[in-house]
């Protein structure tokens, strides 16, 4: 090499690659929906932590829509995509304690957030909630569940929507704008329910 051509030779940083994807569209759906916050004053945390719980759901929220696999290794997959420049969120507080302690956190909240957060969803996107479509479904489920807890939906044998007649079970149902089907209610029922909420 002579003189001219090291003259030449320039430092260029390493590059970094990371995977953008529907990032940007979901955070917007996020921020439109006003989630963070939602969530933030639901369960509010203390001044010292890195990330709120609204954060941390952010990034789950987002985590769930771009892959839609078992809930390991979020900071691996926060790494790998643009998670820290489109949510704000380091990939390494993302870890597994972090999660359950914000999961932890919404779980007596849920039904405040969900309900606070679906009349931001038809104040923003102008739903139609005159009609809605209500669908009930079963999960069948493995074990004796002797023990009941009376806060929860009690397994019972019921009439499952996979035909396992075996298997006791839980219901579900979900109501869902007439006008996009986007859901803006839910709820869990004992196995043996099937009808409308009252």
């Amino acid at each position: 090499m002579d003189q001219r051509e090291r003259r030449r030779a320039r430092y260029v940083g390493a590059s970094i690659e990371k995977q953008l994807g529907a990032l940007p569209v979901i955070a917007d759906y996020c921020h439109r929906l006003d989630l963070a916050d939602i969530i933030d004053r639901a369960c509010p945390i203390r001044d010292l932590a890195h990330l709120t719980h609204g954060q941390v759901i952010e990034a789950l929220v987002a985590n769930r829509l771009t892959s839609p696999a078992p809930l390991v290794r979020v900071t691996e997959w926060a790494r790998e995509h643009a998670v820290e420049e489109v949510f704000g969120a380091d990939p390494e507080l993302l870890n597994d304690d972090r999660i359950g302690r914000a999961l932890d956190a919404i779980a007596p909240e849920l039904d405040r957030i969900v309900g606070s957060v679906g009349a931001q969803a038809i104040s923003v996107f102008g739903l139609d909630t005159s009609r809605l479509h209500w669908d009930m479904t079963s999960i069948s489920l493995y074990g004796a569940y002797e023990q009941i807890d009376a806060d929860h939906p009690a397994p019972k044998f019921g009439h499952p929507k996979d035909r396992r007649l075996d298997l006791k079970q839980i219901q579900a149902g979900l109501a869902a704008t007439g006008d996009g089907g986007v859901p803006v209610f839910h709820r869990a029922y004992d196995g043996g329910a099937g009808k409308w909420p009252r």
